[in-house]
């Protein structure tokens, strides 16, 4: 059987993003190293005023739909590791709720955002094994971004950033 990662393109842009321009080929941890890549994409996106920062990443998480859903296919298997798309959406979601850019707020919305998607835990396990598609790879990380978004502002609210 051949490995799955063997049908990716990066020449191809929905490779390309699915990827996350590469990062979720890594041997290990793709997931998290998809995070780590959305990182300085969240640093740029939050120079944006508020409004359009919003905006782009509810286009991402739409657009993410097609991207996984292509890339998925290309694979022939769902929702494989190397695909990570939905953990930058999922960071930016979280990071939404952050009022200033500093290295506490990006370590601690990275953190819970890695706890949420990895632990799953309800509703969050329901969807990931209910939904299926491209749909169904983005919404589970969509919905970790938005618990990971209320955990930070509770630990950003109680340590008093």
């Amino acid at each position: 059987m051949t490995d799955p990662k063997a049908n990716i393109n990066l020449k191809n842009p929905w490779h390309l993003l699915a990827t996350g321009f590469g990062s979720g080929l890594s041997p290990v941890v793709p997931g998290t190293m998809g995070t780590l890549a959305a990182v300085p994409f969240y640093l740029l996106l939050a120079q944006l005023p508020y409004g359009i920062y919003l905006l782009l990443t509810l286009v991402a998480a739409v657009v993410g739909i097609r991207i996984c859903q292509r890339t998925s296919d290309d694979m022939g298997v769902h929702d494989h590791g190397s695909i990570v798309w939905d953990e930058f959406v999922g960071f930016w979601i979280t990071m939404a709720i952050a009022p200033v850019v500093s290295w506490q707020w990006v370590l601690t919305g990275f953190i819970l955002f890695r706890f949420f998607d990895m632990v799953k835990p309800w509703p969050i396990s329901w969807l990931d094994k209910h939904v299926h598609g491209g749909l169904g790879i983005m919404v589970d990380d969509i919905l970790a971004g938005f618990m990971a978004m209320i955990a930070l502002w509770g630990t950003g609210h109680w340590l008093g950033w």
